[in-house]
């Protein structure tokens, strides 16, 4: 079996190649560029190199979110259309829990987190030790205070990551203190070859979907939209 995996929902554009022994294939690149002017290009050099033709592919795994709304339906509608020219079938990722299944073994909480702005972050909350990544709660975003609040209750170390540590770590230490671990720098970034593995497993379970049914899943509403919400209520006022 080879799966492709694809996370463009954070900072890095990144894809990986897995079969059912080792990542075949993994490209990464963490620029101050869209993601969408990046994607195919990689995708394509990553495919070359491993000597390889989409059509050989599985199935195509991607991260649908959270993260950046645009980022996050990048990968989705690259995955999508490579799965139709592909005729094969794809798989939804959470981002949150690609971030978190490289640090799946820390006997601890794992607790990934996305910077969301206005003091918000993506977060979900995975027991980790020798069972691997088990899930605490589903993906959310919420305040940062109400989030250290829930792990100070737990007397369990949290290991962090995600692109959130770079923002909010001071804050995080002064709050949880020695409970508080932070994960390599390396584990920061989203990493395709985490959502390729994922994507293997639920392969195995028949956990596919038609390319159509693949979707973004934003966990909030865009600011577009909760302007939108807003006016809606103050005209009903």
């Amino acid at each position: 079996m080879l799966v492709f995996g694809i996370d463009t929902c954070c900072m890095a554009a990144t894809a990986a190649i897995m079969d059912e022994k080792l990542m075949v294939a993994q490209t990464v690149v963490n620029k101050n560029k869209t993601h969408s002017q990046m994607m195919m290009p990689l995708v394509e050099q990553m495919f070359t190199a491993a000597e390889l033709d989409p059509t050989e592919i599985d199935a195509f795994a991607a991260a649908v979110g959270p993260g950046s709304f645009t980022g996050v339906r990048i990968g989705v509608a690259t995955a999508k259309a490579m799965a139709q020219a592909a005729k094969k079938p794809c798989i939804a990722v959470s981002t949150l829990e690609a971030l978190a299944f490289s640090s799946k073994y820390f006997d601890g909480i794992i607790s990934p987190v996305l910077d969301a702005r206005r003091e918000q972050v993506y977060n979900a909350l995975f027991h980790g030790g020798r069972d691997g990544l088990v899930r605490i709660t589903e993906d959310r975003a919420l305040a940062l205070d109400e989030l250290l609040e829930e792990l100070k209750k737990t007397e369990k170390p949290v290991l962090f990551m995600g692109d959130g540590t770079l923002v909010f770590e001071e804050k995080i230490r002064s709050v949880l203190g020695d409970a508080a671990v932070f994960a390599p720098k390396l584990l920061n970034l989203n990493l395709g070859g985490a959502v390729a593995e994922i994507g293997l497993e639920k392969l195995k379970k028949g956990e596919t979907l038609p390319y159509g049914k693949l979707v973004p899943s934003y966990v909030r509403l865009s600011q577009a939209e909760r302007e939108k919400l807003e006016r809606e209520k103050s005209s009903e006022k």
